[in-house]
């Protein structure tokens, strides 16, 4: 998957992003984005590739309100086990299987899965020419791959861009959203269609801060202490200054593997 690993995502970061993003869930909007991703697609019996599926939500939306048969792929196994944790006291561990994988391609066989879905997880890839080949040989002939990312505008990272980085932690490797329409278009993908989310992630992105601010503030200091929690209201704070820029442009993009292929 990514061209190199360590795991990033300590249980004080899943914590905060679980109390802000809804249990279950990593990447913003909890279940509403996830329909959104989905769209029109048909998921009833479906099998379904969740790339990057973290602690599982998006998994856990589509196989109980889709009916969809899902994969979900990690790198990190501590998200992992709480994934299937989860899974299990939903009574859906019958319809999802989580996976470890190491960085590289991915290990399932040519034209065996119906949809690949992705949620925040591209934008931390450094070689998405090569994932997006992967996941246009992974999918049967008529598969749709549907995801949403954080990507960045198209001029040079600012010192404030750089500060929200720092203060993430995490790894990033975003691209515009028309870079990721062409690359899409060289792994083979037809059917394109991209947009940005309206500005929608920079609204809630305000009303998270002041949530975090207000009535969540108690809730984060007592499980996190008042260090924790002000480290992670200040990366809140930085990113929306880079949202307000432009800078970070959170979009949708959906290709598919056509027919013949």
């Amino acid at each position: 998957m990514t061209d190199a690993h360590q795991d990033e995502y300590d249980d004080n970061l899943v914590e905060v992003l679980e109390i802000i993003w809804g249990r279950g869930f990593m990447a913003p909007g909890g279940a509403d984005v996830v329909r959104q991703i989905v769209g029109d697609l048909a998921l009833q019996d479906r099998l379904v590739l969740d790339i990057g599926c973290g602690i599982g939500g998006g998994d856990f939306v589509m196989a109980g309100e889709y009916g969809a048969q899902v994969i979900g792929l990690d790198l990190e196994a501590p998200l992992l086990a709480r994934a299937r944790r989860e899974a299990a006291a939903a009574g859906l561990d019958g319809r999802i299987e989580f996976r470890q994988v190491e960085p590289g391609p991915i290990p399932l066989d040519a034209a065996s899965v119906d949809v690949v879905y992705s949620s925040g997880a591209f934008t931390q890839i450094a070689d998405k020419l090569g994932m997006f080949k992967e996941v246009h040989r992974v999918l049967r002939p008529g598969g749709w791959f549907t995801a949403y990312d954080w990507m960045r505008g198209p001029e040079p990272y600012s010192p404030d861009m750089l500060t929200w980085f720092e203060l993430e932690g995490l790894t990033y490797a975003m691209e515009t959203l028309e870079t990721h329409a062409e690359l899409l278009a060289k792994a083979g993908f037809t059917d394109l269609s991209t947009r940005d989310d309206g500005g929608w992630y920079q609204r809630e992105c305000h009303a998270e801060l002041a949530r975090m601010q207000g009535p969540l503030g108690p809730i984060l200091i007592e499980r996190l202490g008042r260090e924790t929690y002000d480290h992670y209201l200040e990366n809140w704070r930085a990113m929306a200054v880079v949202l307000d820029g432009g800078e970070l442009r959170p979009g949708f993009y959906r290709g598919r593997k056509p027919l013949g292929a």
